[in-house]
Formats: structure tokens, C-alpha cells, sequence
């Protein structure tokens, strides 16, 4: 592995993260690791760091059709409590994956827990939103093959997903 400066594809990525919604208020922050190009950020910050230098600091403003998407207006869909493992404690904010009309997996959040009932909706909590990033560019290195060939970047340790 080679150390660089630039952000490009193939590259693994390190940075600090704000995320603020459009009223200023803080939504999350911490640090992420992963591979550029590989759409493993949403594709608005990731197209803004592309060329960034390691130590730069940018603001990045992410439109929701460059984010989480349009927001759908759907209502929530109800679902019996029993359609879920007994054992398994639900609360709002939840992700799960539901099945779609050809089998495919579809992300849907739990936005409300009523007697025998859990609502769900398909839209990403933050769909919608204009989304606001203070980036810090911690370090940038050429990705391993492992790396490139998983579409993610690995710890110090290797990887621990299979």
C-alpha cells in the first residue's frame, strides 16, 4: 500500500464528518473509513471529495437527489407485530429488508411501534433533506486488492464480514 495525498477511485479514504441538517442543527458526526468510487457514501459528498488533498477541510452541501433521494409521499404500511421474531426488541428508527414485488431486497425503516403493530416506511430517514457536510481529510492511501476486489476497505485487521 502507498500513501497518497489526493482523493481519487481506488483509493481508501479517511475522514472526520459533520453532517447538519438545512436548520444548522447537528445530525451526526464522527469519522468514516471507505473506498472512493465505489459508492460507499452517498454519490454528492463522494463527487465533491474526488481531487481533495489529505488535511483539507470542505463544506459540502448534498441536494436530496444527490443524498438519500426524493422523499416518497407513501403512508407508512402497518405490519403485524407476529410478521417480526418474537424475541426481537423493535423500536423506531429501525432498518430492516422487506421483499420486493420481484424478490429483491428493499430497506424500510420502523417509524412507529403501536399494540401489535410495527409501521414502516421505505423512505430513508434523511430522504428529502438537503444535507450539509464539514469534511476533514485524514488520510488517503491506494486501496489493497482485497480491497478493490470486496468494494469496501478493511481494517488494520483484514476484513470480518465473511
Amino acid at each position: 500500500m502507498s500513501e497518497t495525498s489526493t482523493i481519487g477511485a481506488d483509493r481508501a479514504v479517511s475522514l472526520k464528518y459533520t453532517l447538519s441538517g438545512t436548520d444548522g442543527s447537528v445530525i451526526e458526526s464522527g469519522q468514516i473509513d471507505y473506498l472512493h468510487g465505489y459508492q460507499n457514501i452517498v454519490p454528492g459528498l463522494e463527487s465533491a471529495l474526488d481531487g481533495a488533498e489529505v488535511g483539507a477541510n470542505l463544506q459540502v452541501e448534498v441536494p436530496p437527489e444527490l443524498g438519500y433521494g426524493a422523499r416518497l409521499e407513501v403512508p407508512p404500511q402497518r405490519v403485524p407485530r407476529e410478521s417480526f421474531p418474537a424475541e426481537m426488541e423493535i423500536a423506531e428508527g429501525m432498518q430492516f429488508h422487506a421483499r420486493g414485488p420481484a424478490g429483491e431486497a428493499l430497506p424500510v425503516w420502523v417509524v412507529g411501534v403501536e399494540e401489535g403493530v410495527v409501521l414502516i416506511d421505505p423512505n430513508h430517514p434523511l430522504a428529502g433533506e438537503t444535507l450539509h457536510f464539514d469534511v476533514t481529510i485524514l488520510s488517503v492511501r491506494d486501496a489493497t486488492s482485497e480491497e478493490l476486489q470486496h468494494g469496501h476497505i478493511h481494517g488494520p485487521d483484514g476484513h470480518g464480514h465473511h
